[in-house]
């Protein structure tokens, strides 16, 4: 973090205060409250967007035993000096069950050299229907305009090491190098002894040359037919020699997390069972590991596996989190009669962290270089589940696990009643920067005697851009809601984690990098501030805040869908003046409209009949306002009822009246910095309602077959300062935690009752920026990150001008301590 001097801090301070709103901040220190949880900032880890694979395991082969696809995926033939070769996968004798496919080169002239090379992980994700020939051909142009590939550093030491086999005449040997694009040698080795079985061949690759662009070369001058597999390369110097790429792993030390949650969510279920994450798929020597296909687009190889994730977890200090697969997948389950498997895998996997080394899985631990104990406290069963279904398999787990190991903490998705009553249940929210100001006092009247809270999933989705200030602003309020409640949330994570440029899933994301490079998101900045900056007693913290109008309610309409299948007519946007802004014809097509899913026009109507969350269909623009929205929509069937969107900027910022949400039994609105209540509400299939939803101004009215549903004003909706302060766990030390949401500065007393005396000077932190939407980059990693300061106070009392579109931490020692 930067440090700049007072005079700086005041001057920029007494800038921002022009036309500053008034607010204050009281403080009760005589009244410590209840512990903060030590574990309440960790991380979530999930492979997604290339966040293990081809970012932090240090890894810099793409497809490395050639399981990735059903072609050589980012694998290119080497012809120089006339050479005639071909490539293909091969399956004829594999090196182990799990790693059935190796790269088969058929050499029928060696020229000056033949071979293959590999790019690193440029790309995108494949899917198994690509035009191969095209894919190929963009895949080849990719690797010339590609900004990073295998990056290397002159001096560095690379180890690389490979399976290989000949047969049909084979009796070379193999030179394997690191080379520029236009072929200049940064580094060479040659590899002897190549038979007709399979054998593991090791050497070190020393760079001459700094390039981030290179490739590695497996080639060789003798004609005949070569077998390749799993072919590694990877820096000698790795994050405490574990594998781990070293920046990205500083990355995660500086924000003190107090546990990870791992291998992550989604891809823990995967799509189908077949693709569910097993962690004893994951161990052992990475040529017996099984790779597997990844729902976010592409295979993971898991060299980052079960035994990887504890040792990072260790590496970093941290409590490990590990989240098991329960039998359920997105698209189906593993029936009740064939759940022991599943149950004796997470029985399996505490032996294996915490077992002795001359336990059975234990041992296995000891074999791969930790004899000692990972000590696993917390276990989750199962990723977004819920259900019946997941009731009754969560009691199976719970059941076993308890009786064995009574002292392990079991984390829950769902809050299942009955005689198993929830430790910590996990809640996910991804919503608004104005949804999370807005839910800052969420915990607040929390029933004490109830289950604890994990916010494992956390992120503002909308309005965020690719991860900007007003995003992280919404995150800091919210974080002091957990905060200041944290003996109950006892556990929250940001997420996703890591996305690798031009591998994104999930948009935003905290950490994006390329071979060379990694910058963090303001939100990632957010989330280093709050984790290094840590109270353990919460004190009663009073906050006079100024109020702000939630956005402007103008914007596109459109309707849409979720898991139903409905259709829609007479869409009318009409402005009080009789101006009329869109009118639908469905009698032939839908002019006009933008289409997300499989709609069609039919007998009039815009009709949806497919499947999933997706479907929508918006029309107008940006800058509409003060108009009147009617049309007439039937359910066909399915899950739920239909969404009415106005106010869209964009797929992304939108607000929509749900009618038949929250399985058919709601109407709910659901609005950026608006909050309403939900009614009870039911939409029956095969007839016709009449919506109408009116904006005027900051009001908005909503009527259902002519009867007013919801009322609501965006006046003066939302706080602009959010606050929470608290003692170390020594007393010497006060945190206050400052949020100002808001686009102006905000000069506010703070006092602090019940404290004998504070020293003259304070550190504090500041994370501003003169945008609301400025985002950090490669070019500008630290344009929106914290900036210390020093502050001299007098007394128990002062006042701070706390910077418009900013978070603030001060530490103001205790006086005699």
């Amino acid at each position: 973090m930067k440090r700049f001097a007072l005079t700086l801090a005041m001057s920029l301070g007494t800038m921002a205060t022009l036309n500053a709103a008034p607010g204050a901040i009281t403080i009760d220190a005589s009244k410590p409250g209840l512990a903060i949880s030590p574990l309440l900032y960790g991380i979530f880890f999930e492979e997604i967007n290339r966040a293990g694979d081809g970012g932090i395991y240090a890894e810099m082969v793409q497809n490395r035993s050639f399981e990735d696809a059903s072609i050589p995926l980012a694998w290119s033939l080497v012809k120089d000096g006339g050479a005639e070769l071909t490539m293909a996968l091969d399956q004829s004798q594999p090196i182990h069950a799990n790693n059935q496919t190796s790269l088969r080169l058929e050499i029928a002239k060696a020229g000056t050299r033949a071979g293959v090379a590999n790019f690193g992980f440029k790309g995108a994700p494949y899917r198994q229907d690509t035009n191969t020939a095209a894919w190929m051909s963009k895949f080849e142009e990719g690797v010339q305009n590609s900004a990073t590939g295998i990056a290397v550093k002159q001096g560095a030491e690379y180890l690389c090491s490979l399976h290989a086999r000949g047969g049909n005449g084979f009796a070379g040997t193999l030179t394997v190098s690191l080379e520029k694009l236009d072929g200049t040698v940064l580094a060479s080795q040659v590899i002897h002894g190549i038979g007709v079985a399979w054998k593991k061949f090791d050497c070190r690759l020393s760079s001459t040359g700094t390039d981030s662009n290179a490739r590695l070369v497996v080639a060789t001058t003798s004609p005949g037919t070569l077998w390749l597999d799993v072919v590694s390369l990877f820096p000698k110097d790795t994050w405490q020699g574990h594998g781990m790429r070293s920046d990205l792993m500083q990355m995660l030390a500086n924000m003190k997390p107090g546990f990870v949650r791992f291998p992550g969510g989604c891809w823990v279920e995967g799509d189908q069972m077949k693709n569910a994450y097993r962690w004893k798929e994951t161990i052992g020597d990475i040529a017996t590991r099984r790779s597997l296909w990844n729902r976010w687009g592409y295979c993971s190889m898991h060299g980052l596996g079960f035994h990887e994730y504890f040792q990072l977890c260790e590496d970093l200090g941290a409590e490990p989190l590990f989240v098991i697969n329960c039998g359920m997948a997105h698209k189906d389950n593993i029936p009740m009669d064939q759940m022991q498997e599943f149950v004796q895998d997470a029985l399996d996997a505490i032996e294996y962290a915490n077992g002795p080394a001359d336990s059975p899985w234990g041992k296995r631990r000891a074999e791969a270089g930790h004899p000692a104990p990972f000590n696993l406290k917390y276990l989750e069963i199962g990723n977004e589940n819920g259900g019946p279904a997941y009731v009754e398999r969560y009691a199976l787990f719970h059941d076993a696990i308890k009786k064995r190991y009574p002292e392990m903490h079991l984390i829950v998705d769902y809050r299942p009643t009955g005689t198993r009553p929830p430790e910590i249940v996990d809640e996910h929210y991804y919503n608004t920067p104005e949804f999370f100001m807005n839910n800052a006092t969420k915990y607040d009247k929390y029933d004490r005697s109830a289950h604890k809270v994990y916010v494992g999933e956390y992120a503002v989705t909308r309005g965020a851009g690719r991860g900007n200030l007003i995003a992280a602003l919404g995150e800091a309020a919210f974080m002091t809601g957990m905060e200041r409640n944290g003996d109950v949330v006892v556990m929250a994570s940001y997420a996703p984690l890591f996305e690798r440029l031009g591998w994104k899933g999930w948009n935003p994301n905290a950490i994006l990098f390329d071979a060379v490079k990694c910058y963090g998101t303001p939100a990632y900045h957010v989330q280093a501030l709050f984790g290094n900056h840590r109270a353990d007693l919460v004190l009663p913290t009073e906050v006079d805040s100024p109020l702000m109008d939630a956005p402007s309610l103008g914007g596109m309409v459109g309707v849409g869908t979720w898991n139903t299948q409905a259709e829609f007519k007479d869409l009318k946007v009409a402005q009080e003046d009789g101006t009329v802004l869109f009118e639908s014809d469905f009698s032939r097509n839908a002019k006009g409209m933008k289409l997300k899913g499989d709609w069609s026009v039919q007998d009039g109507t815009l009709r949806y009949a497919g499947q999933g969350t997706e479907a929508r269909a918006t029309v107008g623009k940006t800058e509409w306002k003060d108009y009147t929205f009617t049309l007439k929509a039937r359910k066909l069937s399915g899950a739920e009822g239909f969404l009415v969107m106005f106010r869209a900027q964009n797929d992304r910022e939108k607000s929509w009246w749900n009618l038949g949400g929250w399985g058919n039994k709601q109407h709910g609105l659901e609005m950026p910095g608006i909050v309403t209540e939900r009614v009870p509400g039911h939409i029956e299939n095969n007839r016709w309602y009449d919506i109408k939803i009116e904006l005027k101004g900051h009001l908005l009215r909503c009527y259902l077959d002519g009867k007013l549903i919801h009322e609501a004003s965006s006046k003066n909706q939302l706080k602009t300062m959010y606050a929470t302060s608290g003692f170390t766990r020594d007393g010497r030390e006060l945190i206050l935690k400052v949020v100002n949401t808001g686009a102006q500065a905000i000069t506010a007393p703070v006092e602090v009752r019940g404290l004998k005396g504070a020293e003259k000077s304070a550190r504090g932190w500041v994370l501003t920026s003169g945008d609301p939407k400025d985002e950090n980059s490669l070019e500008e990693p630290a344009k929106v990150s914290a900036r210390e300061f020093n502050l001299d106070i007098v007394g128990t009392s002062f006042t701070h001008a706390f910077p418009a579109y900013s978070v603030t931490v001060l530490r103001l020692r205790v006086a005699g301590q």
